[in-house]
């Protein structure tokens, strides 16, 4: 009788430990990126590339690629390969790019972040043009590549760490279940060496 009632809580358990952490498994994250994110580059990649966790719905992936000046660098479609997805880069000038995406998860929730880098070698400045806007447009782009990257580094590891905070209360279910199981696997074995009358 006493095995029937640890294997009933042994289940029991199971089951409670794998309800909550499924929304937090169904969420999906950038696992990495090509070039780095806060990489230095000298030579422009022809395209960048993002891992995701899990494979990223084509109809719903929204990525972004913008320059210096906020000019966007997007030089074509992306394309998808498993849980891959690789943009062509068409480069100007040296300063700080900023890939942006957004990718949606099993359970619909989407996922937006960035990765930063900065190109350290660009296009030479474009001549002076008669026209006031024109003129007015190569003032605008950062003096030095280093200003440029240096104060934003740090938004897209917050757009993660909230990601992977709603993770973390699954392991906390599983810690808790694991504990509880062997205080009745304890139990059980002290029940069975005490001696019977």
């Amino acid at each position: 009788m006493a095995r029937t009632w640890v294997v009933v809580l042994g289940v029991a358990l199971g089951v409670s430990l794998a309800i909550p952490a499924s929304p937090a498994s169904a969420h999906n994250s950038l696992t990495g990126s090509n070039p780095e994110n806060g990489a230095r580059v000298a030579a422009a990649p022809q395209r960048i590339e993002l891992r995701f966790l899990a494979k990223p719905d084509p109809g719903t992936t929204k990525i972004t690629l913008t320059g210096p000046d906020n000019v966007a660098a997007l030089g074509g479609e992306p394309t998808f390969s498993g849980s891959r997805v690789s943009v062509p880069f068409a480069p100007g000038a040296a300063g700080l790019y900023v890939v942006g995406y957004q990718v949606a998860s099993g359970d619909g929730h989407p996922i937006k972040g960035e990765v930063r880098f900065t190109l350290t070698t660009g296009t030479p400045a474009q001549p002076p043009s008669s026209s006031p806007a024109a003129s007015a447009t190569p003032t605008a782009v950062p003096s030095s590549p280093a200003a440029a990257a240096s104060p934003p580094a740090a938004a897209p590891a917050a757009a993660e760490r909230s990601d992977d905070d709603d993770g973390g209360a699954g392991w906390l279910w599983a810690l808790g279940g694991l504990v509880v199981l062997a205080a009745l696997a304890a139990g059980l074995l002290l029940r069975r060496r005490s001696p019977r009358p």
